[in-house]
């Protein structure tokens, strides 16, 4: 680890040499290498630093920054290199003593600045590397959002996609080049965001309309809004699952037989620091699954297509497990043998077969074994009656 930092990941705003300080134009000034993006290369003033054009895709430029340890260099970035920015990509791959950093004013202050809102009442993506559909989760009437996007075409398809999910009566505020001399900002309707031409860098503020289907936030989402081919844990069931499964910050599930990912992807909804892997033995499901997380914004489901305990060896190992299907005999072998203490095991069956070995294996381990018995009101001739589900015999344990 060199006492002495390298490399400098400087925040650059659009007005260039304008907004630093002296002391930060003069680490720019005794730089040997200026390494960024083109846009933010432009903003400098030709010097006698040698000039490197960061890549795309971003990691390509890893190796090449990697190559030029013992030649002070600066790496530009956007506004605050550590909101939403390469800060955090580099501080992962150097070590602490040889970078240092120098942030600018994020775009997120300055659109906040621009429109009087308080920041803290506003939620912010970066979603110039991202598919729009994370915003699909938190989308809801009252909602503030500042977005950053890639380019200036992407602000047509966020406003198509809007109109899709049936908030078309969004307030949009364009900003483009924000603190630059080339800042422009508009106000307009979803139907004139579609048929703008704005140019990057830009961000968009939105001001969500009381219009839309919202999701809840409340465990057990609607059965509604994921696609499915009938083999779902319903509701209820997925709410009281939830519960048993208790997902705390930072924790990784294994959601064994994942039929429709609604287990998975709800988990995921919990909180952003949280991760899952399903596994499905049915590639059609599995193809399923991938759907759903992906238009609910949950593009960091890793689905696996495979059979329990097969498949799961190779995998990170988990905190808490779920078997929705395929469970058996060997399958609570291998886990109660192979995965750690303090590991959270959830299981739902319906069968009588099913509910026999998980009274078998709640005797041997503990736990809690809960029956589940729904009934919803249903037409009975001219009248109404209850129509019972099938009951479902839910085991909870700690290893």
């Amino acid at each position: 680890m060199s006492d002495t930092p390298w490399l400098t990941v400087l925040g650059l705003g659009e007005d260039g040499l304008d907004g630093l300080s002296p002391a930060t134009r003069q680490v720019l000034e005794q730089a040997e290498v200026i390494m960024g993006p083109p846009r933010h290369i432009a903003l400098i003033p030709q010097g006698k630093a040698e000039r490197i054009e960061w890549p795309v895709p971003f990691s390509d430029g890893l190796p090449i920054l990697s190559g030029l340890r013992g030649r002070k260099t600066v790496v530009l970035a956007s506004g605050d290199p550590f909101w939403f920015g390469a800060g955090s990509v580099i501080a992962r791959n150097f070590e602490a003593g040889e970078w240092t950093a120098l942030p600018g004013r994020s775009t997120f202050s300055l659109a906040a600045a621009r429109l009087g809102w308080p920041l803290e009442g506003a939620q912010t993506f970066g979603l110039h590397a991202a598919p729009l559909t994370q915003l699909r989760p938190h989308l809801a009437a009252g909602l503030r959002a500042i977005l950053l996007l890639r380019n200036g075409a992407a602000v047509a398809e966020l406003a198509q996609y809007l109109t899709e999910t049936g908030f078309a009566d969004t307030q949009f505020h364009v900003m483009e080049a924000l603190g630059g001399p080339r800042e422009r900002s508009h106000s307009l309707t979803l139907t004139e965001a579609l048929q703008g031409d704005f140019n990057h860098p830009v961000c968009v503020a939105l001001d969500v309309a009381r219009h839309g289907n919202a999701i809840p936030k409340a465990s057990g989402k609607p059965d509604e809004i994921f696609e499915t081919d009938g083999q779902i844990t319903k509701r209820p069931i997925r709410a009281l699952t939830l519960s048993a499964l208790a997902p705390q910050r930072g924790e990784h599930l294994w959601d064994i037989g994942g039929g429709s990912g609604s287990i998975g992807i709800e988990w995921l909804m919990c909180d952003p620091t949280l991760s899952a892997t399903t596994i499905e033995p049915r590639k059609d499901r599995a193809d399923r699954i991938r759907r759903n997380a992906d238009a609910l914004g949950q593009d960091r489901l890793d689905v696996v297509h495979g059979t329990a305990p097969d498949s799961l060896t190779p995998l990170p190992k988990p905190d808490a497990v779920f078997i929705g299907g395929g469970l058996s005999t060997a399958l609570l072998e291998w886990i109660s043998e192979t995965l750690p203490a303090g590991t959270r095991l959830v299981a739902n069956a319906v069968t009588l077969e099913s509910e026999a070995l998980l009274t078998q294996w709640h005797e041997k381990l503990g736990g809690e074994l809960l029956r589940i018995e729904l009934a919803q009101a249903s037409s009975l001739g001219p009248r109404r009656g209850w129509k019972s589900s099938y009951p479902v015999i839910q085991w909870s344990v700690t290893l």
